[in-house]
């Protein structure tokens, strides 16, 4: 008889990711040094996959599903868990989760403390603070990929979010698949419900903690997931979870296709000395003429996390909407303003 079908879906999910993580490095490994024919064990260079883990049911799920098929891959399988300090007791908790790691097998396993900041606000400031510990766990223990237990609810809330903020298609991709530098994290439950996760968990009689934050009415996500989306689908009928995530797919692939086009028409659209010529600019799609002067702001040195659609907008606005306004502060100190058919944008 086989595992149960939430365990076996946790499970494929993992596998075809390791696969890929496999693959990539074959191909990268020059020729000379794979022995064909050598089983997994005896192949150099054997990667080491971590798991990032909290204790809930969907990190829990993922590293039992890791350390169930990395073996047979010939994988080396570890875990990191982020002590947050955020709550009374957390260090006791994080030293709770490297236990059971450890006793799914996995090694190295490490718990690491962070210091929250306040920038953005308190989710974000989590979140990146967990984020640089993790790349910093990476780099110290020579791993290939991270593994993220983000499921398809957590997409759904994400593309939510995103459309909150009213900021474009890119924000209503989501989250990728594989990101990070040299792709670095995965997320192979992207396509897995969370209760699919936690099925697999009570099945393998796995202990699972659930932070008390995600239940907090005070963050964001939060009311999404016990408000907004109940809401949603009340009012709109079962699946919409599962079609805000394939929205998010869509979406993503659409974004890479005009970030593709912009890259390309980057370069006609600029003079001998590298200024943008307006006239070049205005024949574009305005999808793509507003990522290439995004791009340019950037390049400018106009911090990313504050650029927003407004900002380009304005910009925009000297070339299609030109009257002689005056320059454009962008943040990073950084200006843009037309001169003579050009637009320049640099530091103020």
């Amino acid at each position: 008889m086989g595992p149960h079908p939430a365990v076996a879906a946790i499970r494929l999910a993992v596998r075809r990711v390791l696969h890929d993580i496999l693959t990539e490095q074959t191909a990268e490994r020059p020729r000379e040094h794979v022995t064909v024919g050598s089983p997994p064990h005896e192949r150099p260079s054997a990667p080491l996959v971590l798991v990032a883990c909290s204790g809930g049911a969907d990190s829990m799920a993922l590293a039992s599903a890791l350390a169930f098929e990395a073996p047979k891959l010939g994988i080396s399988a570890g875990g990191i868990t982020v002590d947050h300090g955020l709550q009374p007791g957390s260090d006791l908790r994080a030293a709770e989760v490297v236990l059971r790691l450890r006793e799914l097998g996995l090694d190295p396993v490490e718990s690491v403390a962070v210091t929250v900041g306040r920038d953005g606000g308190p989710e974000a400031a989590a979140r990146d603070a967990r984020y640089a510990a993790l790349d910093a766990a990476a780099d110290r223990l020579g791993a290939t990929a991270i593994l993220l237990g983000h499921t398809r609810d957590d997409q759904a809330e994400t593309v939510l979010l995103g459309l909150a903020r009213g900021s474009g298609i890119r924000s209503l991709s989501g989250m990728a698949a594989v990101s990070g530098a040299g792709g670095r994290y995965r997320r192979p439950f992207l396509h897995i419900d969370r209760q699919t996760a936690r099925k697999a968990c009570m099945t393998q009689s796995l202990p699972v903690w659930d932070d008390p934050h995600n239940t907090d009415p005070a963050y964001t996500r939060s009311r999404l997931r016990h408000e907004g989306l109940p809401a949603l689908e009340k009012a709109l009928g079962k699946g919409v979870v599962e079609a805000l995530a394939r929205t998010a797919q869509l979406s993503r692939d659409d974004a890479d296709a005009l970030d593709a086009w912009a890259s390309q028409a980057e370069a006609s659209v600029r003079d001998a000395s590298g200024l943008l010529e307006c006239a070049k600019l205005y024949a574009l799609p305005p999808a793509v003429r507003r990522r290439i002067l995004r791009r340019a702001a950037i390049e400018a040195g106009a911090p990313a996390g504050s650029l927003f659609a407004r900002h380009i907008e304005e910009v925009d606005r000297l070339i299609t909407g030109w009257r002689g306004q005056g320059a454009i502060n962008l943040p990073g100190k950084v200006v843009a303003q037309r001169q003579g058919g050009r637009l320049v944008i640099r530091q103020g």
